[in-house]
């Protein structure tokens, strides 16, 4: 059996701002939002027609509210590819998304680097064939 990476979480402060924000500014499709209970949702959005998922977890205690924008240490932490890179920065920026340098053009492809609303950094990059 292959593996691939199903689904990974990304922790935020509300879970209505996040999808928003996901569904909105990235342009991203909610794919489920199920009450768990307790507050608690299953929330998960992904691009359109992408396998991978994320799981929007609303952070439930004191240590996981720190992680909420830095999740990897001010790295870029996420790649969203695509396959028209002016196409989706036109549509990113019109729609409020915070870029932190312009796009460059790489041996491996273009790329800017964008931060997400809680200030979690990305890549949009368009991969060179």
């Amino acid at each position: 059996m292959a593996q691939h990476i199903a689904s990974f979480a990304l922790v935020v402060a509300d879970y209505d701002e996040a999808i928003a924000y996901y569904t909105r500014a990235l342009g991203f499709e909610l794919r489920e939002d199920a009450p768990r209970g307790d507050g608690k949702r299953w929330v998960v959005v992904a691009p359109p027609g992408a396998a991978t998922t994320i799981l929007l977890a609303k952070a439930a205690d004191d240590i996981q509210v720190t992680r909420i924008g830095n999740q990897t240490g001010g790295r870029v932490g996420f790649f969203l590819h695509t396959d028209d890179f002016d196409r989706d920065f036109t549509a990113m920026t019109a729609r409020g998304v915070r870029f932190a340098e312009a796009p460059r053009h790489e041996d491996y492809g273009t790329v800017a680097v964008f931060e997400d609303l809680y200030g979690n950094r990305w890549d949009l990059m368009q991969p060179k064939p």
